[in-house]
């Protein structure tokens, strides 16, 4: 297709995309609202955990400031405790990186293209997370909502935030890839040209299409051939770019 602008920076989400934590993640944020009184058992847990799922993808902090919004003492509390949690968990029993995902890292730097991954982590959280990956010579960029000024998913700043630091110059020149609602409106906010759900993480395949994916695949290993080839037309979608 001779309109297809080149991919020269792919950003991509942590959890459900590249790594393999969803349920680690979850049981940080049962224990986090346990301590401000919301146990397992009752509607306000049951309340409060679909509102997680909902909410994935979107900075921790802003999610318990949805579960507790009158309260920004409590949500502070729930996410220092949710902090404490996963990092534990990660001492415990580190993370398990997605099938083929190194190969997909290595794939796409070798093709020359710059690498971001973004994530509703607070930085010190992220911090964590890259020292227990490793992954430091595989990215370019590793970027929290706080590096963004403190928007996150799904605002579009951290995609926009990477293509100002590496000087990427045009924002169709960028590819987004995520497995919640939020990534998809993240990067259709910020005018990437392909916005790819993957289907190994939180939400369904009809939740990635309303965020607005261009193309949902069945995991990141099937990134580098979408957004490396010269037809990125829609792959495995059941309704039209949005």
């Amino acid at each position: 297709m001779s309109d297809v602008v080149p991919i020269k920076l792919a950003c991509l989400d942590l959890a459900g995309t590249t790594v393999g934590d969803i349920a680690m993640v979850e049981r940080a944020f049962a224990e986090a609202i346990a301590t401000q009184g919301i146990v397992p058992g009752t509607g306000a847990y049951a309340r409060a955990m679909v509102h997680v799922h909902r909410s994935r993808g979107c900075p921790k902090i802003d999610v318990f400031r949805g579960i507790f919004p009158d309260n920004e003492v409590q949500a502070q509390a729930a996410n220092l405790t949710f902090e404490r949690s996963y990092e534990g968990a990660l001492e415990r029993a580190g993370l398990v990186a997605m099938p083929g995902v190194i190969e997909v890292l290595d794939k796409l730097r070798g093709s020359g293209l710059h690498l971001a991954l973004i994530t509703g982590f607070s930085r010190t959280t992220l911090s964590r997370v890259l020292s227990v990956l490793g992954w430091d010579d595989k990215i370019d960029l590793a970027i929290s909502p706080e590096d963004a000024g403190g928007r996150g998913r799904p605002w579009p700043d951290m995609v926009l935030h990477a293509v100002l630091r590496l000087g990427i110059e045009d924002v169709r020149q960028v590819a987004v890839i995520g497995d919640s609602e939020s990534d998809m409106l993240c990067g259709r906010r910020s005018g990437a040209s392909v916005v790819a759900g993957v289907l190994t993480g939180v939400h369904s395949r009809e939740r990635l299409l309303k965020g607005g994916a261009t193309h949902i695949l069945d995991s990141i290993a099937d990134f580098p051939s979408l957004i490396l080839s010269d037809d990125m037309a829609p792959h495995h979608t059941t309704a039209p770019a949005r």
